[in-house]
């Protein structure tokens, strides 16, 4: 039914950081889970990132529950806590307040409701029935995935945005038999329905609609109204299957990545360093990216919750960077995860550079942040912004910290306390400093995927074994450097051959970004007869800039004046819209796809 990668099974307070005595290790095993039950961060922090590595042991229970974790924990020694603040009309609307109390009990009304569905559940590492999720940021989104970990069932997040072709392929190959939606979303579902055999129950958060009676949809107002409180979580292994997450497909069709309970466990690090260090006080969470995604479900709204941190909750119909900014002032948030395409609209708002925000921590992911991002993130943001990387299948898995050292323009940071990544060649040996390689991540390691859903030959692929071990490949370019920092390349395909040049397209998209006319920059390798390939922008132009050959060549020169020769771009598009994903990454094979049907219109 799905792949296992047996190697990513990690055992009982593994230690990866270093050496240390039994004792030592034992006596920092013990801190650690100390210190996790104390809603204290799982990282000590220190005056270096090898200080902090050091430090640091995994403790990953054997029985682990995520939904008792980031709930039932909380609800027991401080039930008033706050944890979501759920605000609608773009941030402009009324607050609602719920707390860890209130989530419990939520959570456990809904867990007896899918109990009495007679859905399976996991069982000594055989997944359970899965229960889909298509809704945006709202309390009800927190209450099925705390539901669903706790009856030891499989939550299966889904983006409200997706259209019927996208959600039928992810509903069909899951077999999800559960669907929390509302009504707006229930009308792309009937147009499919048919096709969804294994799905016989949708629960809609707004109300019944009008027309026939179906027995397959309910009320989840009044199912968890009319249904005990009580309920007792599932005893699952931190190893047994939690939630699937679909890839974002933008090479070929989306492969669900299944994740096991321990997933959130080996966010931790990652999320805690990318953030100056978690939890501080009066820090509250908000990110503009959807939960549907790992980013916004696994780097904000769970391991907030862990943390005891509360999390607003407040999806845009449209992004917009006055409502952002609004938000966060009206709430204090003090920190946030902005995808690089929100931050790029954010910068691009003239307004911006008098924001003066007083942020805590602002993280960012997807693309690399170059010197003129990090500059606007201090001034409108007023802190330095942590660039971390990672994807689906293993995420959070390197990160810069501004708390520990200045950033390096376009350079991801440093491989997170207890990971360990690298540059390996296709033999799967470590490459030397300032080698061009791929980024792989070395298994066992208790944030990497248990396989792709029905796709063993996919899971395998992902791997390959070196002298050190079995690596999880990335797909992604790298080059290690001689201080230890990664630098990102590109994606394998991204890369571009040009005159014997090989070129990433992070640097040439940050200075692209340089130019006060650019609001947004994605580059790929155009067809050349003469050179193989020549660098071509895609631009999409800020407010006030019209398309003109003389912007085209100063746009140009911009570049040749702080690059090398051989990166400025010899073709540059005005384009409307740049294509991206719901995650905020350029998709440069749309880019390219235009060469292949004649060219940019």
């Amino acid at each position: 039914m799905f792949g296992f990668a047996m190697s990513t099974r990690v055992r009982v307070c593994r230690h990866v950081a270093g050496r240390k005595s039994g004792l030592a290790m034992a006596l920092q095993s013990r801190q650690s889970l100390l210190r996790m039950v104390r809603g204290v961060g799982v990282l000590i922090p220190g005056t270096s990132h090898s200080q902090v590595t050091e430090r640091f042991q995994w403790s990953v229970p054997e029985v682990y529950n995520i939904g008792t974790d980031v709930c039932d924990r909380w609800a027991a020694t401080d039930p008033d806590r706050l944890a979501l603040i759920e605000v609608a009309d773009n941030g402009y609307g009324p607050e609602a307040r719920t707390s860890f109390a209130r989530l419990k009990e939520l959570s456990d009304r809904f867990a007896n409701v899918l109990a009495g569905l007679g859905l399976v559940r996991t069982r000594d590492g055989v997944p359970g029935d899965r229960v889909a999720i298509l809704l945006s940021q709202r309390l009800e989104t927190a209450v099925a995935h705390i539901a669903a970990f706790k009856g030891g069932h499989i939550s299966l997040p889904l983006f409200t945005l997706f259209g019927p072709e996208a959600l039928l392929h992810r509903l069909r190959d899951s077999g999800a038999r559960v669907l929390v939606t509302d009504r707006a979303s229930l009308a792309v579902i009937a147009a499919i329905r048919a096709d969804l055999p294994a799905l016989e129950h949708i629960f809609l958060v707004d109300g019944l609609p009008d027309g026939p009676a179906d027995a397959s949809l309910h009320d989840l107002a009044a199912e968890l109204a009319a249904t005990s409180p009580e309920f007792t979580p599932v005893r699952t292994r931190a190893d047994d299957p939690a939630v699937i997450i679909y890839t974002s497909g933008t090479t070929g069709n989306p492969k669900g990545a299944l994740h096991a309970h321990r997933v959130l466990l080996g966010h931790l690090p990652g999320v805690e360093i990318s953030h100056d260090f978690l939890p501080a006080p009066d820090d509250l969470f908000w990110t503009p990216a959807d939960w549907a995604w790992i980013g916004g479900l696994f780097d904000v709204l769970l391991p907030a919750l862990h943390h005891g941190i509360p999390v607003v909750a407040c999806r845009f119909g449209k992004f917009s960077a006055t409502a952002a900014h609004d938000l966060i002032r009206r709430f204090g948030v003090r920190n946030a995860f902005l995808p690089p395409t929100a931050m790029k609209l954010m910068k691009a708002d003239p307004a911006s550079r008098d924001w003066s925000l007083d942020m805590r921590s602002v993280a960012s992911g997807g693309e690399t942040l170059g010197t003129e991002l990090l500059d606007w993130g201090r001034k409108a943001l007023g802190v330095t912004i942590n660039e971390f990387y990672g994807q689906t299948e293993c995420n959070m898995i390197v990160s810069s910290c501004g708390a520990l050292e200045p950033p390096v323009p376009g350079v991801m940071g440093r491989p997170v306390p207890g990971h360990r990544v690298d540059v390996i060649g296709p033999d799967g040996a470590v490459l030397g400093a300032d080698a061009e390689g791929a980024i792989a991540v070395l298994a066992p390691d208790p944030v990497m995927f248990l396989g792709y859903w029905n796709n063993p030959q996919a899971t395998e692929e992902k791997f390959v074994t070196g002298p050190e071990g079995r690596w999880l490949v990335t797909g992604d370019r790298g080059v290690r450097r001689a201080d230890g920092r990664l630098r990102f390349v590109g994606r394998d395909d991204d890369v571009i051959s040009s005159g014997g040049y090989r070129i990433g397209p992070a640097e040439i998209e940050d200075c692209l970004l340089g130019h006060p006319a650019v609001q947004m920059a994605g580059v790929v390798g155009q067809p050349d007869p003469i050179r193989g390939e020549i660098v071509a922008a895609f631009i999409t132009l800020a407010p006030g800039h019209d398309p003109s050959e003389p912007l085209r060549l100063d746009i140009a020169d911009h570049v040749r004046k702080r690059l090398a020769a051989y990166e400025f771009p010899r073709a540059i598009h005005f384009i409307d819209d740049m294509p991206v994903t719901t995650t905020g990454k350029i998709i440069r094979a749309r880019l390219r796809d235009m060469f292949a049907k004649g060219g940019p219109a």
